[in-house]
Formats: C-alpha cells, structure tokens, sequence
C-alpha cells in the first residue's frame, strides 16, 4: 500500500545491483509476494499452479521465479512478514476487499461472455494472500533458507526498524510508506526487470527542509492508507503549509480543517509497533527439497519452475556456494 503522491517528495535513484553485492535486504513480503502471484495467476495457465484437488499455489511459482535476482546480486533477503491489523488500517482493508468483491463479480461476466483478456486481468485482481498461500511461501523459504521474521503488526514498519537498527542495510518495498516509518535507505523495483531504485530518507528530508515529523504530517496532509486527506492538499502545497505554520495542526488551522484522531496518525509512522531482531547472512539452500516441495508435493508443472531453480543454483557457484544443496 502506500500513498504513490509520496515519490514526488522523495530523493530517489536508481542504482546498479553491483553496488548493492554482499547486503542484507529486509523486504515487505506481503508486498513482494503479492506481484509475484498477481502476475503469475495474470500471464500463467491455471493448470500449472493447481493441484488435483483444486488447491491454486501460483506463489510457489511466483516466489521460485523471483528468488534468484537476489541471488545472483549476492544480495540475502530477510522476509518480513505482517503481523496483526491496526484499526486505523482495518478501514482500507474493508475497502480493498469491498473492491475485489466487485472485481469477483466482474470476473464471473468476463467468463460467461468468454472475455479472455478481461478474465486474465481480473483474476489476477482478485488474487488475495490466503493462508494456503502465505504458509506454503513459508515452508519454502525455509527450506532455501532464506530468513523470515514475523512483524508484531505492519511488515513494511519492520523493515524500516531493522534498517534503523542496522539488522540489515536496506528495506525493500514497492511502496513509498518505507520513507514515513523512517526507513534510511529503502530499494524498490525489486519485482522488475533492470536495475532497483534507492530511496533515500535523509535526503529527502534535506531536499525539502522537512524534519521526519513534518514529513509525515505532509503525508498525513496528502492522504495515507489510515486517512484520506484533505482535499485540494498535493504535495506541493502540503510542503508550503509546513514550511509556513511548522506542523500538521498549524496547517490545519490555517486551512480551518480538521483530521479526526491526528495524532495517532502521527504515532502509527514515528512509533509503531516493531521488534528488534537479528538476521543471519550465511544462508545455505536444500535446493533439491525446494524442487520437491514445489513439483512433487503441491504438484506445480516442473517446466514451469525449472528455469529458477537452474538460476538458483547457478548463482551458488558463482558465489563460491556450490555446496549448498
């Protein structure tokens, strides 16, 4: 999630995956997992990632295929996954699973007319990260022995503390919330091809003037997942009221608005709910368990995850690694 007015504020740029050898990557798994199985359920036969008994396992395809680019960047990633709801943020959830009702709906008519295209983008729309989904991610993270660390409440929240308390050297999330939790140095794009971008938070803050506070009420100003705005409020102008009455209730009063529970706004960014934890770099995958796991046990088309498994294990010789499985 993720207000996507927010990269006009940030400093951001893209940085070859060279520079980025030999780090630790604490990364939103929910978010990263969910463009894996969006785009796997989107452009991949539904046959593939089904087992006998109806079970749909299109992230295992999702996971084994987006695995290797960290890798063969020599890059570990530290999964972080979410924790309980706040209730500020049960408000979208409603909202989001409202709109995939709708999307369900939709669907259900594509079908009946043979809208192939419109079938395609819509299942990939209702795609949600069920407990089938999130515990078989699980068991073959584990099983590649990629790290995973449970957040007390929001994931991207986490990774932004880890990256904070220098557990690991960067978070990574698609979404530009990273810079509100404070995160010093977040990538994104790590779902797509080419190389990732670094957002990075002192810079941003040097960039407009902006204390972290004043950066998150800008957002708060501009809308969040927890609040809607208020309206006529860009980024532009939210950066003019805080430069001009310092904080997010002089701007409010100067516009003569009100944002119910403010504060708690404010303290769901600055101070959230996290852990401190360690990570352990030195990873070493039972690829041949992995491969096992995925075709055997739930059944996936072998031809399908192939090829990630080979990146995969090439990427263990080229780091010295060859010994892994």
């Amino acid at each position: 999630m993720g207000n996507a007015d927010l990269r006009s504020l940030a400093a951001i740029e893209e940085v070859p995956f060279d520079s980025l050898a030999g780090s630790v990557v604490a990364v939103d798994a929910h978010n990263w997992l969910y463009r894996y199985l969006t785009t796997t359920v989107r452009w991949t036969d539904e046959e593939i990632y089904t087992t006998d008994d109806g079970m749909e396992v299109a992230n295992l395809v999702g996971v084994v295929q987006g695995l290797p680019k960290f890798f063969e960047h020599d890059l570990t990633p530290a999964f972080v996954f979410d924790g309980a709801v706040t209730d500020l943020k049960a408000e979208e959830v409603d909202r989001r699973r409202e709109q995939r009702e709708q999307y369900e709906e939709d669907l259900a008519e594509a079908r009946e007319r043979g809208d192939g295209i419109a079938v395609a983008r819509l299942e990939s729309r209702t795609q949600r990260l069920t407990d089938v989904i999130i515990e078989t991610t699980r068991e073959l993270l584990e099983l590649l022995d990629v790290p995973i660390v449970d957040a007390p409440a929001e994931g991207e929240s986490q990774c932004a503390h880890m990256a904070r308390q220098g557990a690991v050297d960067y978070a990574g999330t698609e979404d530009y919330d990273a810079l509100l939790f404070g995160a010093p140095l977040t990538l994104r794009q790590l779902t797509s091809t080419g190389d990732p971008e670094l957002m990075d938070f002192e810079a941003t803050l040097e960039k407009h003037g902006l204390t972290w506070e004043q950066l998150v009420d800008a957002a708060i100003l501009i809308g969040t997942d927890f609040n809607e705005g208020i309206s006529g409020i860009g980024p532009k102008t939210a950066i003019k009221l805080l430069q001009e009455h310092g904080d997010l209730w002089g701007a409010l009063e100067a516009r003569d608005e009100h944002i119910e529970g403010a504060d708690r706004l404010r303290n769901l960014f600055l101070d959230p709910p996290v852990t401190d934890v360690s990570v352990d770099a030195e990873v070493e995958p039972d690829v041949d368990a992995a491969r096992q796991f995925v075709v055997d046990t739930w059944q996936v088309d072998p031809d399908e995850v192939a090829r990630g498994f080979e990146r995969i294990e090439d990427a263990m010789v080229q780091t010295g690694l060859e010994d892994w499985t």
